[in-house]
């Protein structure tokens, strides 16, 4: 075999292992690409899934029962002196009150205007120890002004409640009063 043609063969596999090489760096660069598109996809799903976990502003009242007792004993009518233990949240989850942090349910005159409407009305009917989540819409909280600095005009109020005491009693038991 002459210099010539030896000179072609190795010119033909240098070209070959160029493509090679280069066909190599394209895959690394395609596959590099893919799994960028892929973390940035699984990112934005998992922003989108946290941005789910927040409630949804509503524009009635909305009460789910949590937990009932088998016996309703006693039961909150418009009128009664109840006290309830609380946890006030807005609509992203930050709390911005709850009874519970003070160890003192909430003592109030049920469907006297003593408290915003949204609890003069998803209170009536509970029974002691019944706990409610109460999705309140901003006309029945604090309305267009809010109750600043913690909640915003406009704001949906999400409260999980727990009936305590009717007019003193717990389950047939007299509680002392603070009022």
């Amino acid at each position: 075999m002459g210099h010539c043609e030896r000179s072609k063969k190795n010119d033909h596999e240098a070209r070959w292992e160029y493509i090679a090489r280069k066909h190599s760096f394209i895959q690394v660069k395609r596959r590099h690409l893919f799994w960028t598109y892929v973390s940035l996809l699984l990112m934005i799903l998992f922003i989108v899934s946290v941005d789910a976990k927040e409630e949804k502003d509503v524009e009635e009242l909305q009460i789910g029962v949590k937990y009932k007792p088998n016996v309703c004993e006693l039961q909150a009518h418009k009128g009664d002196r109840v006290k309830v233990h609380y946890r006030g949240s807005l609509t992203s989850g930050s709390v911005f009150d709850a009874s519970y942090d003070r160890g003192e349910p909430f003592e109030f005159l049920l469907g006297s205007g003593q408290v915003i409407k949204g609890w003069d009305q998803g209170l009536l009917g509970m029974c002691v120890g019944e706990k409610r989540k109460l999705k309140i819409p901003s006309k029945l909280g604090y309305g267009a002004q809010g109750s600043p600095p913690k909640i915003p005009g406009g704001a949906t109020l999400i409260f999980d409640t727990e009936l305590v005491a009717v007019n003193g009693k717990t389950k047939g038991t007299e509680v002392k009063s603070d009022l």
